[in-house]
């Protein structure tokens, strides 16, 4: 039986992959937790609670008998961060708590390391139909996209030098039960029938289901052409913005009031009122090439987008009900 260690495993995506991995396989799990309150986690799995993630967090004991760590847990990116010094802080959790976390992991035996990454380690955007790969060169614009990539970096160094495996994976947006953020935000303009200046918008952006990603992350636990690689992972369909909102309101069982203003008008707009980063998301294109992601492992999203919003959107009414 694999014993399997899940970082940050009451996260959103820590969360549904240890839900994920107690349902389809027959591992041994044990799980890092920020808090003593482990009641969403199934029965059965063990864990050990961590107040930080940093250069001196100890896990030795939490890593006996483990043979694959995933290492979900991060410093997020934040939207108008108010950090004195911005990078500094995100290095202290995703670059020096994470290798803090991977020497450990080597000196416990452990054979694989799977790093749950971010796309921002490729960029914030891309031209229409010239979407991002896995071995393109990195270029992060933000302290978080640059604290992923050095994070990757030193894993990779280091697994030149151990008998441990890295394994490397960069998702786009994630979306589904439990999300946070912009695509909340999203429902909650739908739901309420608030005309939107977002129907005009012809950009492509790929997204990733939590089932699809969950389920690329246990294909990369075992598979042996997963060793040393760096992946990328989408649903396999890209949304132009305008797309996105009208699929999402039928999920909703509502219509999307979408407007159509030019996408120009929009971002002009946003910049006058200092929210240029926040149309940057809605307009711009961001798209994924998963090809290696298929030919290495064999592997294909198994949730469609429409599927995956349903969920999301099944999950969002019923607490809303609550």
């Amino acid at each position: 039986m694999t014993h399997i260690f899940v970082t940050g495993a009451t996260g959103f995506l820590g969360g549904h992959l240890i839900r994920h991995l107690h349902q389809e396989y027959n591992y041994d799990l044990s799980a890092s937790v920020r808090s003593v309150s482990t009641a969403a986690l199934p029965e059965g799995v063990n864990t050990h609670r961590v107040e930080g993630m940093g250069a001196d967090t100890a896990w030795k004991v939490a890593l006996q008998s483990v043979d694959v760590v995933i290492h979900c847990a991060a410093r997020v990116h934040v939207m108008d961060d108010t950090s004195i010094d911005p990078l500094a802080e995100f290095r202290k959790v995703n670059v020096e708590g994470t290798l803090r976390l991977a020497r450990e992991a080597v000196e416990a035996g452990v054979k694989r390391f799977v790093f749950i990454s971010s796309i921002k380690v490729n960029g914030e955007e891309t031209l229409l139909g010239a979407p991002y790969t896995a071995d393109d060169t990195p270029k992060p614009m933000d302290p978080y996209g640059v604290s992923k990539m050095e994070a990757e970096r030193g894993l990779m160094e280091l697994a030149k030098k151990v008998d441990m495996d890295v394994v490397i994976i960069r998702p786009v947006l994630v979306y589904g039960a439990g999300v946070r953020a912009n695509v909340l935000t999203m429902m909650r303009w739908l739901s309420k029938g608030i005309p939107l200046p977002l129907g005009a918008i012809h950009n492509r952006r790929s997204l990733v289901a939590l089932d699809n990603l969950s389920d690329l992350i246990a294909t990369c636990i075992w598979h042996p052409a997963a060793a040393n690689q760096v992946f990328l992972v989408s649903d396999g369909e890209d949304l132009s913005t305008t797309d996105l909102m009208r699929r999402m309101a039928l999920s909703l069982g509502t219509s999307a009031r979408l407007l159509p203003v030019p996408a120009g008008l929009l971002k002009i707009a946003a910049t006058l009122i200092g929210k240029s980063s926040f149309s940057q998301r809605l307009c711009a294109s961001l798209q994924v090439d998963i090809s290696k992601t298929r030919l290495l492992l064999g592997w294909s999203p198994r949730v469609s987008v429409d599927k995956g919003l349903a969920v999301t959107a099944q999950h969002y009414l019923e607490q809303t009900k609550r």
